[in-house]
């Protein structure tokens, strides 16, 4: 009932203020507190393209294996996996160095969590799981050794990264509610950080 008063009574203390990324407020303030609305439940909203162009600004990335060769990640692309409440990322990936006759193209697929740091108000990248490195043109051998070090890789080119810095107005409007950032939702479209009760 708290979190409902402060919900219906935020035009009248916050006319105008944004809350939602890239929006407003709705026009009737009810509309944040209903759970069941087709574009997912409510709270501040990040979409695809945005995160996106987050993890675009990380990217590209080299890293080098055992010496031997390196390994160069391109930009991922994301994906929205809502039925599991996770992302997936697809990168192309180039294979060269010394150890091989030429450079081979190949792909890394991972998927991963969200979650919410506060003391930067960045949503990043946790709980990583991920498929193997495909390279279709490597021999057998070498595919076994990458593959061995593509957890290592999953973590080094993935783990933390911040998809997402929820702007300092935002967060002063939903601190104003008695709010603060809760659970993070996966939906069709992009994700919704869910506003939750300050602790007292």
């Amino acid at each position: 009932m708290r979190r409902r008063s402060l919900l219906l009574s935020l035009p009248a203390l916050l006319p105008g203020l944004p809350l939602m990324l890239g929006g407003t407020l709705p026009a009737r303030a009810a509309d944040l507190d209903t759970e069941d609305r087709a574009d997912g439940p409510p709270g501040y909203k990040v979409s695809l393209a945005q995160m996106q162009q987050g993890v675009g600004t990380r990217f590209p990335r080299r890293y080098p294996v055992q010496g031997l060769l390196d390994l160069e990640l391109q930009t991922p692309r994301l994906q929205l996996l809502p039925e599991q409440n996770r992302l997936r990322a697809e990168m192309a990936v180039v294979a060269a160095g010394p150890a091989l006759n030429r450079a081979h193209q190949g792909s890394f697929d991972v998927d991963f969590g969200l979650r919410y740091e506060p003391s930067d108000r960045t949503l990043r990248a946790h709980q990583l799981r991920l498929a193997r490195l495909a390279f279709p043109t490597l021999q057998p051998r070498v595919s076994e050794m990458l593959n061995a070090y593509a957890p290592r890789l999953a973590d080094q080119s993935l783990r933390e990264v911040v998809l997402h810095e929820l702007s300092a107005q935002d967060l002063r409007a939903v601190d104003a509610m008695g709010m603060q950032p809760g659970e993070i939702t996966i939906t069709a479209t992009g994700l919704v950080v869910g506003l939750v009760p300050k602790p007292f």
